[in-house]
């Protein structure tokens, strides 16, 4: 068994990586004729160029990945058919689920790096990726930008503006400025937070009174010292880098941190950006799930017709994400139409019409799975 499953694993592999590497060509190639005379111009370095294209194709891996083991799995199971190897593995009596399990394990592996990279990944590289592109490839013009930074905190006035931010998580930040209005405005070289508290190298304060005129410092000796502590500042590097980011970078766990953060947004908006979370948090199943129904249209390449095979998973795949766009068209439309989850802590989630409201995002996003997980199993029973 150990045998079977290296060489059906082996030979899924190919066909994967070709499928993966071709998908991803593609959109390297396009992006490259309409920025190859930019780049040119700009000539940046060949490991910003690099990060440029993976943090542009990151966002899109999540719909690539699941197009890709379609075709391979196609193409897997009609070689083996057109080759009768599966014919000749079952009368060795080997089970049709143990001969493509070494193909599920691969749609599982792509679903966690499909998660991984919407998680870990898109954050951190494509946001990059769109300023580098904003600023024409020059990386002098990112670094000229200041990052503002106005957490919407209950009982928080404050903005803090950085001329770089020197950590991927915003807890490292040069030439800092953190203004509240009516009270102070503090300079600072560097802002760092270690330890749960915000540190400030080489700050200098002025205060002001309640009418806006600058009054002396209440703690001269405090405020001369070249390192000081925030204490007080209930600010967390996650709480500024919320503020800057764009939702659609975001991983999911930080979404819904974002929106629960945001009780003023238009209930509309607001149910629009949890389905938005709950459908990227669905977005890896469907490796699986495509997966799932490919096998069975594989083996029908192979017995009946390449056509009636290939044309069928193909529909099922668009099929799937035709569903996926209803739902979310749906979703949508019952937001205009007053049914919108309300904001966390108000009364309204107590009651039926609030939880069925709460439910709607997240229901709406899993329902195309879920169907289509069903209508995948059912099909691969009937090839056992």
């Amino acid at each position: 068994m150990r045998i079977l499953f290296r060489y059906v694993f082996r030979e899924f592999a190919i066909p994967l990586f070709y499928c993966t590497a071709g998908f991803l060509s593609i959109f390297v190639l396009f992006e490259l004729f309409g920025s190859f005379g930019r780049i040119m111009e700009a000539g940046p370095a060949f490991s910003d160029i690099v990060r440029f294209f993976c943090g542009y194709i990151a966002p899109y891996f999540q719909w690539l990945m699941p197009a890709a083991l379609l075709l391979a799995t196609l193409y897997t199971m009609w070689n083996f058919c057109r080759h009768s190897e599966i014919t000749a593995m079952r009368a060795s009596g080997v089970g049709f689920a143990a001969i493509v399990r070494p193909i599920l394990v691969w749609a599982v592996m792509c679903a966690a790096a499909v998660a991984w990279i919407n998680e870990a990944f898109v954050p951190k590289h494509s946001k990059w990726a769109e300023d580098f592109r904003k600023a024409k490839f020059r990386i002098e013009a990112m670094e000229e930008k200041r990052n503002t930074f106005a957490p919407d905190l209950p009982g928080i006035n404050r903005t803090w503006t950085a001329r770089r931010v020197l950590s991927p998580d915003a807890s490292d930040l040069e030439d800092v400025q953190i203004v509240e209005p009516g009270v102070f405005s503090v300079r600072a070289d560097r802002a760092r937070f270690l330890d749960g508290q915000w540190w400030l190298y080489g700050a200098k304060w002025t205060y002001f009174n309640a009418a806006g005129r600058q009054k002396p410092s209440p703690s001269p000796g405090l405020d001369a010292l070249p390192l000081r502590v925030l204490a007080g500042f209930s600010e967390t590097p996650r709480d500024l880098a919320l503020t800057e980011s764009d939702l659609n970078f975001l991983p999911v766990r930080d979404r819904f941190r974002y929106i629960q953060g945001r009780p003023s947004v238009p209930a509309p908006t607001r149910t629009r950006q949890i389905y938005d979370a709950w459908a990227k948090a669905a977005a890896p199943f469907a490796c699986i799930i495509i997966t799932l129904f490919a096998i069975p249209a594989g083996v029908a390449t192979g017995r009946q017709s390449i056509f009636k095979g290939v044309l069928g998973a193909i529909a099922m795949f668009f099929a799937f994400f035709a569903l996926t766009i209803v739902c979310m068209i749906g979703c949508a439309a019952l937001a205009e139409r007053g049914w919108a989850v309300p904001p966390p802590g108000d009364p309204a989630c107590r009651t039926l019409r609030g939880m069925l409201e709460t439910a709607t995002p997240p229901v709406a996003a899993f329902l195309p799975a879920a169907i289509f997980f069903v209508a995948g199993l059912r099909l691969f029973r009937r090839n056992r």
